[in-house]
């Protein structure tokens, strides 16, 4: 999941590249860390159906594992973002390459759970030590009228690392040998040039240890409906995706009684491209449109899931694309809409509870489907927490048109609105 705005959520260092060739560099290095960052920590999601085989743990385990990667990341996030500032970014970033080399290794020795809730921790705390100083990269690397499409830029990223991850995973689990090895020893060579890249990277001046406060999630009073509305539609369209990512694939195995990673990892990778495709498109709708459009394609991707249950292969695909799309436009203007009325000086406070929303929306429902499971089988479980889901949609999308209304749809001091956005040469 991403977060494409937490990183401008903090202070900017004192350091600046020095030209905007160093910079358009230096982002590039940003993106290929965001993608494979991401690559790796979703490499496990075909994967659990052999695993829970292998070690024969429970649903609520397995769930556990995925939701873990979450609800980690959100307190690494405030964390870490305001140590870039105090560090350096190049140490962060280093920082975070080591957390993941330690979250693969973990998985490429796993005799058990335990070993792989270690893993999921650390690709967690990699994750969330990494996207502040990245983003930023990306983000600097634009002139002002083109941050926005910066912003973009770094959640196409963080969103496109996801899906490679369990299609590369998959596709290797189901044609070459080592299924648990492969994708991880592949990773760790992948980190590696990533920590060669790093290096390269100017170093900034560090300021003193003390001087670093972790963020905290504030949101200003005359925003807070608009802000309210957004989250709430962020956080639904992470507990679609979380769904498929958490318990998707053992669905299928079982309703099917085959493991196929490939099929399993391509149906959340296309989930996942879908969502990245659409993303841009956000910036050239209105914010009550692409939102509403979100929640829709959400809604009936839930119908699809909570009628198949993953006893249909096709129409599980079906209900991927519908989430995916709904997932794009509602996670991505949920993230501008936010962005487009907060002033620069709030944004640390914003962004920071904006995502601890998103972050709940890809963890906590996961934990809940692994609780029912103690009451009804995973597929029993996943259809109520489906039907949840989709009985709070039309509450959200009212939400969305009250606090959308031309009357209440203005900016806080300093922001800029989302029609002014949309016109930005991006």
């Amino acid at each position: 999941m991403h977060l494409k705005s937490s990183p401008a959520a903090h202070p900017r260092p004192p350091f600046r590249p020095a030209t905007l060739h160093g910079s358009k560099r230096e982002a590039r290095i940003a993106v290929h860390l965001l993608l494979v960052l991401t690559a790796g920590a979703y490499l496990p999601t075909p994967l659990y159906p052999g695993y829970q085989q292998a070690f024969g743990f429970t649903d609520l385990t397995m769930v556990l594992i995925y939701a873990v990667f979450a609800l980690v990341s959100a307190p690494a996030l405030l964390l870490f973002g305001p140590a870039s500032d105090v560090l350096g970014r190049r140490s962060i970033l280093r920082l975070s390459l080591l957390l993941a080399a330690i979250g693969s290794v973990c998985f490429l020795i796993a005799d058990g759970p335990a070993l792989l809730l270690v893993g999921r921790a650390a690709q967690g705390l990699a994750l969330g030590a990494a996207t502040g100083p990245a983003t930023a990269l990306i983000i600097e690397s634009r002139a002002e009228r083109q941050r926005l499409w910066a912003s973009v830029l770094a959640t196409m990223a963080f969103v496109g690392g996801t899906a490679a991850g369990p299609f590369a995973a998959g596709a290797l689990a189901e044609y070459l040998p080592w299924p648990r090895l492969l994708p991880f020893v592949i990773h760790l060579g992948l980190l590696a040039i990533g920590w060669r890249r790093v290096s390269t990277l100017t170093a900034a001046p560090t300021q003193r240890l003390r001087q670093w406060r972790p963020t905290r999630p504030q949101v200003p009073h005359a925003m807070r409906h608009r802000f309210a509305s957004a989250a709430a539609t962020g956080f639904i369209a992470w507990t679609v995706a979380g769904v498929f990512l958490a318990t998707i694939p053992t669905i299928i195995t079982r309703a099917t009684g085959t493991e196929h990673p490939a099929v399993t990892g391509g149906i959340v990778a296309v989930m996942l491209t879908c969502s990245m495709l659409v993303q841009p498109l956000v910036l050239r709708l209105s914010s009550r449109l692409a939102q509403l459009a979100g929640l829709g394609a959400l809604l009936g991707s839930l119908v699809m899931l909570i009628l198949t249950i993953g006893n249909s292969t096709a129409l599980t695909l079906v209900a991927a694309v519908a989430a995916g799309i709904g997932h794009g436009f509602a996670y991505g203007s949920a993230t501008a809409s936010v962005d487009a009325a907060t002033p620069a000086h709030s944004r640390g406070g914003v962004n920071a509870a904006l995502y601890l929303a998103f972050y709940l929306g890809a963890g906590a429902p996961a934990v809940a489907v692994g609780l029912l499971t103690f009451w009804h089988p995973l597929p029993v479980a996943v259809a109520w927490l489906s039907a949840a889901t989709a009985a709070l949609i039309p509450v959200i999308a009212a939400a969305v048109i009250f606090t959308t209304s031309p009357h209440i749809n203005r900016t806080v001091d300093g922001g800029t609105s989302w029609q002014e956005s949309r016109r930005l040469d991006v």
